[in-house]
């Protein structure tokens, strides 16, 4: 989870989910873990955008990048990703994010 910025509520938070292996994604799963994280932590915590995705941006040690996730949420430049074990991970969340399937 990252925060946004959000024209309507200032802040809002987003949330790059991946899968347990063998689960398939169904159009309930955004909706379990909305009430998951409400139930958890409060409504406050509601997650507004969730982007369902298969890996996230990690360094070449295993640490994931979370100010990837941030630019990629807000759409900013992501300046430098030398340290990606995977750069295709960061195009395709782009690609995800941009699509808008993801904000319910």
């Amino acid at each position: 989870m990252v925060g946004a910025n959000d024209a309507t509520t200032g802040q809002t938070i987003i949330a790059f989910v991946t899968l347990k292996l063998g689960l398939e994604l169904g159009p309930e799963h955004a909706e379990v873990l909305r009430a998951h994280v409400v139930e958890k932590i409060g409504a406050i915590a509601r997650p507004k955008v969730i982007i369902f995705t298969d890996d996230l941006p990690k360094t070449g040690s295993g640490k994931i990048m979370r100010r990837l996730l941030r630019d990629v949420a807000e759409g900013r430049d992501l300046g430098d990703t030398t340290t990606l074990a995977d750069p295709a991970v960061v195009a395709e969340l782009r690609r995800r994010a941009s699509s808008g399937a993801a904000e319910q």
